[in-house]
C-alpha cells in the first residue's frame, strides 16, 4: 500500500526539525556560529536602512569590530591621561601649564565651540574629550617626566601612537581595510598595552 503524500511531507519535516536540532545543540557546544537560525537582530536604526545594498551593509559590519577597537582604545588612552595629569596636577590640570596653549588646549576649545555654535549637544563638559589621537600622544610626551613611570619608552609611545594613528584614519572615516591592516592594527594595539610598565 503506497503511503500517502502527507505522511511524507510530515516524515520531510521532522527530518528537518532533528537536523536543525541537532546543529543548534553543536553550535552551542562548539560555539559555532553555522547560522542555521537566525541571529536575534540588535535594535539598531541601521537595519532599518534597507535601501544600503547589502554588500555594503556586510562590509559596514564587518568594519564595525575595528571601530569599536579605536572607541575602547582612544577613550582607554584619554582616561589614563586624565587621571595622571590629575594625580600630578590635582583637578584643574587642564588650565595649568602641562598642556600647550596652542597645539592641544586652543584646538580642543575651537571644537567644543563649534559644537556650541551648531546647536548640537555637546559631548562633553571637559575639553580633554575634545583632543584627538595625536593630541592625546602628544599630552603623554610633553609630559613624560610623569608618565615615564606607566610606560617604557618615550620614543616606543610617538612611534606606536603614529602607527595607530595612520591605521586609524581609513576606519575613522569609513573607509574599508584589507586584512593586512586589520592584523597590523591588532598588533599595534598589543604593542601598546605591553607597552605599559
Amino acid at each position: 500500500m503506497p503511503k500517502r503524500p502527507d505522511g511524507l511531507v510530515r516524515a520531510f519535516g521532522m527530518t528537518g526539525l532533528q537536523i536543525v536540532t541537532d546543529l543548534q545543540e553543536l553550535e552551542k557546544k562548539e560555539g559555532l556560529d553555522l547560522g542555521v537560525a537566525p541571529t536575534p537582530s540588535q535594535s539598531r536604526r541601521s537595519s532599518e536602512y534597507e535601501q544600503f545594498e547589502a554588500d555594503l551593509r556586510q562590509e559596514a559590519a564587518r568594519m564595525s569590530e575595528f571601530y569599536e577597537i579605536f572607541y575602547c582604545l582612544e577613550n582607554s588612552i584619554r582616561k589614563l591621561v586624565k587621571d595622571i595629569m590629575v594625580d600630578a596636577e590635582g583637578a584643574d590640570w587642564w588650565n595649568g601649564g602641562r598642556v600647550d596653549d596652542q597645539r592641544i588646549r586652543k584646538p580642543a576649545l575651537a571644537r567644543h565651540q563649534k559644537e556650541v555654535d551648531s546647536a548640537i549637544t555637546p559631548r562633553s563638559e571637559e575639553l580633554i574629550d575634545y583632543t584627538t589621537f595625536g593630541e592625546l600622544s602628544q599630552l603623554i610626551t610633553d609630559n613624560w617626566d610623569i608618565f615615564d613611570p606607566v610606560f617604557s619608552s618615550k620614543k616606543a609611545v610617538s612611534n606606536i601612537t603614529n602607527q595607530l594613528n595612520l591605521l586609524r584614519g581609513p576606519i575613522a572615516h569609513c573607509n574599508p581595510t584589507d586584512e593586512l591592516e586589520q592584523e597590523r592594527l591588532n598588533l599595534a594595539v598589543r604593542s601598546w598595552f605591553k607597552l605599559m610598565s
